[in-house]
This record gives structure tokens, C-alpha cells and sequence, in this order.
């Protein structure tokens, strides 16, 4: 795999067209543009998901549940490699296939201290190969949650993220991705 060494992001018009790029440490704040970003939720063998708490000193929402995991595309890097990469880095994890299963996903939402996120941001299920060994300056901690438990997380809009909240709902069970067990449909 290809190590990204690019910290920028790519810009995206209305249509979802790359328009260009801006540094990654820069793009985040009250008039935030509209840029290209992914979502994650990785399945153990027994069909649980990871949930994971970001960490306390992330510029967005630091502190919250959320996804799997989440980044940004480097420009010209493709995106299933993008999730890959942002596996390894957040959670020093292989994953199998990423898989996306909502392509045209896309939010826009506020933070407490008028920091903006605004991104088309595919969502991707994979299965994880490996234990969790995640980087305490991406996530500071985890846990495998069942089928219900994820779905009832988004009654708790306090403690989780605004993105895991609209995905979330629109996700399918474990199984209609063939995520569980060795992979094949139950």
C-alpha cells in the first residue's frame, strides 16, 4: 500500500466534481467548503461493530462516539485505499474489502464552537482482520457493540456523532453486507 504523505484534502463542487485542494489542518472551521471524506464501520467474525471515541484533542467533535473510523481521500489516492490507510493509522488494523454501501452519503453539521464539517462522505463496511491497537491521538477508546445496540446509539445524540446519526439509520443488517462470519451471506 501506498503511504500518503499529502495532508490535504479534496475540494468537491456541488455535484461532487473535484475542484481542488486545501491543506487538511486548515479546512475545518466556521465557513468549512465542501470536500471529499469517508465513514467506516468494521464488523468482527460475530457480526458486532466497532464504535470508537475520538480522541479529547481531534478539532472536531472531540470526545464523541462515532463510526469506526472516518478521514479524507489524499488527492489522486483512491478512495478504498484511503480507507485502508486510515485503518491502519486510527486503529492499526488490516481490514478486508472495503465495501461502500452508501456512495452518495452527505452531511453538514455544526459544532459547539461554530466549527463546521461539510463533506460528501461515502460510507464503507469492511470486516476487521486483527485486534484493535488504536492511536490514542486518533481514538481513545473503543468498543464492540451488537446489531441493536448501534441502532439504538442514535437515540443518544448528546454522545455520538452527527454523521454516525444520519448514516446509521440508513445502514442495512450485518448480514445483507456479508460481513459476518467468513464473509459469505448468512
Amino acid at each position: 500500500m501506498t503511504v500518503w504523505l499529502d495532508e490535504s484534502v479534496v475540494l468537491v463542487d456541488e455535484d461532487g466534481r473535484r475542484i481542488g485542494r486545501a491543506a487538511k489542518t486548515a479546512v475545518h472551521h466556521a465557513d468549512t467548503p465542501l470536500h471529499l471524506g469517508f465513514s467506516c464501520y468494521l464488523f468482527g467474525p460475530d457480526g458486532r461493530v466497532l464504535l470508537t471515541r475520538r480522541a479529547l484533542n481531534k478539532l472536531t467533535w472531540p470526545g464523541v462516539w462515532s463510526n469506526s473510523f472516518c478521514g479524507h481521500p489524499a488527492p489522486d489516492e483512491p478512495i478504498e485505499d484511503a480507507v485502508r490507510r486510515r485503518a491502519l493509522q486510527e486503529l492499526g488494523v488490516e481490514i478486508d474489502e472495503p465495501r461502500c454501501v452508501l456512495p452518495d452519503f452527505r452531511y453538514r453539521a455544526v459544532a459547539h464552537d461554530g466549527t463546521v464539517e461539510n463533506e460528501i462522505c461515502p460510507v464503507f463496511v469492511a470486516r476487521c482482520v486483527g485486534e484493535i491497537n488504536a492511536d490514542p491521538d486518533e481514538v481513545m477508546e473503543w468498543m464492540w457493540v451488537s446489531w441493536e445496540q448501534l441502532q439504538s446509539a442514535v437515540t443518544l445524540p448528546w454522545s455520538i456523532s452527527p454523521w454516525a446519526i444520519e448514516q446509521i439509520p440508513l445502514l442495512h443488517a450485518p448480514r445483507d453486507f456479508g460481513v459476518v462470519g467468513s464473509g459469505q451471506r448468512d
